[in-house]
């Protein structure tokens, strides 16, 4: 039986105050079991408040003991945990393990994968250029948008694969320099995606760079010959680079 046991560690021990970074590295990078019914409904619950929440398990043999009434469970990771509370609007998972459960808030999971899209053992995503559409309006949003956000230096657009799952998304990288989590970085999102309504992607994935500290993957960015635009803040020029306009790169 497949377990999330760098999960269940932390549950068990009742840690889950004390080692929420662990606790969230451990979600992120493993997934949860999540209940389902008849063909596939997700199954939902209330929190202690009353609040609607999403139930996630350790193993799915964790959850036929905690929740025997639920037909079966889906293994999700956090991509497809986010997929879900967002689009139900549900801003908290409530995760067990056998002896032990935690209330996890959903933006501490946005947060921690956007902060674990790489790993120093080695690549989880892989980026490539792409010319699909939605890609193409959002270089043209962030043009528009980004002279509004001086701590904002360069936006990278790019097709993602995640390596551990298959799945593929746009992504877009944000270089800042402001600490992270960077409020720039969502401010911008959000008024993109306002802007382009329906017509946006809506398997998106948002990640926030600081300019010293990931200096090394901002410097691997800029050879991957993805869309770029950039920001100059001292004179308020943004430029956008792309194979569009300049043919691939040089080998």
């Amino acid at each position: 039986m497949t377990v999330n046991t760098a999960l269940a560690d932390v549950l068990d021990r009742q840690a889950a105050a004390s080692e929420s970074d662990a606790l969230l590295a451990a979600l992120v990078d493993h997934g949860v079991y999540v209940p389902v019914q008849g063909e596939g409904q997700v199954v939902f619950v209330q929190d202690e408040g009353g609040a609607p929440a999403l139930p996630a398990y350790v193993s799915e043999e964790c959850r036929v003991h905690r929740m025997p009434e639920a037909s079966a469970s889906v293994h999700c990771d956090a991509l497809r945990l986010m997929d879900i509370t967002g689009h139900t609007g549900v801003r908290t998972l409530l995760v067990f393990a056998e002896n032990g459960w935690a209330r996890v808030p959903v933006p501490l999971v946005q947060q921690t994968l956007r902060q674990r899209g790489r790993q120093g053992n080695g690549e989880r995503l892989h980026l490539s250029w792409t010319t699909d559409p939605h890609a193409l309006a959002l270089r043209a949003a962030f043009t528009e948008r980004v002279r509004e956000y001086p701590a904002v230096r360069n936006i990278w657009i790019s097709h993602a694969r995640w390596v551990d799952t298959g799945i593929e998304q746009l992504m877009v990288h944000v270089e800042v320099d402001e600490p992270l989590p960077s409020a720039s970085t969502q401010s911008l999102m959000e008024g993109v995606l306002a802007q382009l309504s329906e017509a946006t992607e809506p398997s998106l994935g948002v990640i926030a760079l600081h300019t010293v500290e990931h200096a090394a993957f901002v410097a691997e960015l800029e050879q991957m010959g993805l869309d770029t635009v950039r920001f100059d803040r001292e004179t308020g020029r943004v430029t956008i680079v792309s194979r569009e306009f300049d043919g691939p790169p040089a080998d």
